[in-house]
């Protein structure tokens, strides 16, 4: 008993230091992204289609943010898990959440670097990069792609 203990010891201590890290490195994502939030929270990101009031508009353009995350090796372990008893699968969603919220957190910050106020016509598309199948590769990674009008209005 002592034998499988002191063999299993190695593998457990490493799978607690990689769930350690893995939600280490999660949460300064997720306080970064509400620190670059409050940055932009003067700007108007809607997803309607039509601007308001369009002769007040000086310049107009295509902004876009895209961003790949990935989940580690202990998460995608424990959502495989979750998929053989079914459920919701936390691990997935706060991953999706995390890319779209990155990706639209780009999307402003480029229509800030062209002098723009406003973002119109907010699309979000996303995609599944790597899933979670196969031995040597369990991990799994989304892509998020956020695209708008960004609007600059005429000074008054």
């Amino acid at each position: 008993m002592l034998q499988l203990f002191l063999q299993l010891f190695p593998i457990l201590i490493l799978i607690a230091l990689g769930f350690g890290i893995g939600s280490l490195r999660e949460w300064r994502h997720l306080q970064s992204l509400s620190r670059r939030e409050r940055q932009y929270s003067d700007m108007i990101v809607r997803n309607v289609k039509q601007v308001p009031n369009p002769e007040s508009v000086e310049q107009a353009g295509l902004v876009s943010g895209e961003a790949v995350i990935a989940t580690d090796y202990f998460k995608s372990f424990a959502a495989g898990l979750r998929n053989i008893v079914g459920g919701e699968v936390k691990t997935y969603e706060t991953l999706m959440a995390r890319a779209r919220r990155e990706a639209i957190a780009r999307m402003m910050e480029h229509a800030r670097q062209i002098g723009a106020s406003e973002v119109w016509n907010v699309r979000l598309e996303t995609s599944n990069i790597r899933s979670g199948s196969g031995r040597r590769n369990p991990g799994v990674s989304v892509e998020a792609f956020a695209f708008g009008t960004a609007v600059v209005r005429k000074q008054s």
